[in-house]
């Protein structure tokens, strides 16, 4: 347990961002599904909807240092490349 006056407000601030953080991981789940439901029905247009949508989450939880630019960069690209690939079929 923390003693100190600062460790204390630190755990405070910690337990703050974590609810805040997952808040955002959940969001990016949720839209994962969303994404992935629609290229499963085969609607290319809603599919590419999604995954603007997706890219814009993404980006803005990578801005907050929730998720590593790196990390969301390559969940795009992966998606992207699902999305092409679906649309060529």
């Amino acid at each position: 347990m923390a003693h100190s006056l600062s460790a204390k407000k630190r755990v405070r601030q910690n337990e703050k961002s974590r609810v805040i953080n997952r808040g955002r991981k959940s969001m990016i789940k949720t839209q994962l599904k969303h994404f992935d439901a629609a290229l499963e029905e085969g609607d290319m247009a809603k599919a590419s909807e999604q995954f603007i949508l997706l890219t814009k989450r993404l980006d803005k939880v990578a801005a907050t240092s929730t998720m590593h630019k790196n990390t969301a960069a390559r969940i795009k690209s992966r998606m992207a490349r699902r999305l092409n690939t679906a649309k060529a079929k």
